[in-house]
């Protein structure tokens, strides 16, 4: 059984081959950032033209890598939401008309579940149910899950998610795009006892988050200063430490709340070192587990999806006939 998974819901062209088997056969990436870096942001036209002009040879590619031919794809799963709209079509018309001429299955996935599913790709995986975090640049949450396709939102932003809050403090502080890499590279030179920003809504109850008034302390502080390179790296090492200690709180109050061992932390925020960190001390002092996905996968990618569809494959979901692109999709709605 192999599964051919095709990502596109931003800026990211993804496709990859997963065999239920022998694992991940071929993946490959194309990343549209240099395109879009000149606008500091993602230009959703743009990035639709671009996956029109890049899946097609990817899935080439990965198939010729993995030794396939469509006689050996048993289904082509598809990222169907959430995303940009534009972007979400060109892929499920690619997988939808791959599929139709190689007589397969098109299987909808969800992408966030993909990015839940993510460190499965690895030898040490979790096992159900478990807690995960889900840090992106257009997600943040909290999520019990129980088994694929049952699960249950503890948590979410309230406004900005924290890959967008990272993006935007960046752009504050004149860093290029993609912010947040440049951001957690610029907190390397910063004093870790000069500022501390607010951590926020960890004094009271609950396991929402919020992000945007980091940025706004952000901007303040920045107004107060001369704006030199080391008062903008000691401005993002105390709103990286903000966040991580924020994360930090809010997963250590989720994993006590529901009494569960396993935490899963996944999305593109996944891959930064000091939340990363912060949270495999956050587990030993908890007597819990920690599963990260590799970095290549924290961010959008083919496998996910390839995966995500594989689990559900062998649940017995076989899609259906109609073309989905769902820019809003709540990971709640989801089933077997």
């Amino acid at each position: 059984m192999r599964i051919l998974g095709i990502e596109s819901s931003c800026d990211e062209s993804g496709v990859a081959i997963i065999d239920a088997d022998q694992g991940l056969l071929s993946h490959a990436l194309y990343s549209q950032v240099a395109q879009h870096a000149e606008y500091g942001g993602v230009v959703p036209e743009l990035a639709s033209r671009d996956h029109v002009r890049k899946l097609l040879p990817l899935v080439e590619q990965v198939m010729a890598q993995a030794g396939c031919t469509p006689e050996d794809i048993t289904a082509i799963a598809y990222t169907a939401g959430p995303g940009l709209v534009g972007a979400l079509l060109v892929g499920a018309m690619e997988a939808r008309g791959l599929a139709w001429a190689w007589g397969v299955p098109a299987l909808p996935v969800h992408h966030m579940e993909g990015h839940l599913l993510a460190p499965m790709l690895e030898d040490r995986r979790p096992e159900f149910p478990f807690l995960a975090l889900l840090v992106s640049g257009g997600h943040s949450m909290l999520v019990r899950v129980d088994r694929v396709g049952t699960y249950e939102v503890l948590g979410e932003s309230l406004d900005d998610a924290v890959g967008e809050a990272f993006d935007k403090t960046a752009k504050l502080l004149g860093l290029g795009y993609p912010g947040g890499p440049a951001l957690a590279e610029l907190a390397k030179e910063g004093d870790p006892g000069r500022f501390r920003f607010p951590r926020p809504m960890t004094d009271r109850p609950g396991l929402d988050l919020s992000f945007s008034g980091l940025k706004t302390f952000a901007l303040n502080t920045l107004a107060k200063i001369e704006g030199t390179r080391q008062d903008k790296a000691d401005i993002a090492l105390a709103f990286e430490q903000a966040v991580t200690e924020t994360l930090v709180i809010k997963c250590r109050r989720a994993l006590r709340q529901t009494g569960l061992q396993r935490l899963v932390v996944a999305g593109g925020v996944g891959a930064n070192e000091r939340l990363r960190n912060g949270l495999s001390d956050l587990v030993i002092r908890e007597a819990a587990q920690v599963f990260f996905p590799r970095i290549e996968f924290c961010t959008d990618n083919g496998a996910m999806i390839a995966l995500a569809g594989l689990v559900r494959y062998q649940a017995g979901y076989r899609g259906d006939s109609r073309l989905m692109a769902r820019p809003r999709w709540p990971l709640a709605e989801l089933g077997i």
